[in-house]
């Protein structure tokens, strides 16, 4: 009888344990994506390529990106390990300031898919902006690459190596 209570207490410190440390192995598991105002205070201690991802809730491609690509060990790794990662909802509302300029989304009210300042200033392609948009800046902050379309793993891991 005396033995119970110590088995009790025992499987709940690890069923504890073991809980904690799959939490922490999930949040070591993921892309650690940044904000602008983030990328902005990152960028001014350790200068570092950047990866933007460009998106937008109604494209499918993109939510296919998030659960088929960014989930690759090896694409979080060399993402987390290489760059500094930006995740931009296109049509974003929020006001954006990064440098001395502000970034507003002005086409708000105006068009059926309002595209935000900052997603036309580096992401449009032929005066479109079509998700998913890939942007690749090198330590300069000066745009290297764009991709206008869905990538698997195996192709973004070229692109960004």
């Amino acid at each position: 009888m005396i033995r119970k209570p110590f088995v009790i207490v025992g499987l709940l410190l690890a069923i504890w344990l073991f809980s904690g440390a799959d939490l922490s192995a999930q949040q070591m598991g993921s892309v650690h994506w940044l904000t602008f105002d983030q990328l902005e205070d990152s960028l001014s201690i350790k200068p570092k390529k950047v990866f933007i991802d460009f998106y937008t809730k109604w494209c499918t491609y993109c939510r296919k990106m998030d659960k088929v690509v960014f989930t690759k060990p090896d694409v979080i790794n060399l993402l987390n390990q290489d760059y500094y990662a930006v995740r931009f909802d296109a049509e974003s509302e929020a006001d954006i300031t990064f440098g001395s300029r502000t970034f507003v989304n002005d086409q708000l009210g105006k068009s059926r898919t309002p595209v935000h300042q900052i997603a036309q200033l580096l992401a449009l392609r032929e005066g479109q902006f079509a998700p998913p948009t890939l942007v690749v800046l090198d330590l300069d902050f000066k745009v290297t690459a764009r991709y206008f379309q869905y990538m698997d793993s195996k192709r973004l891991l070229k692109a960004l190596r």
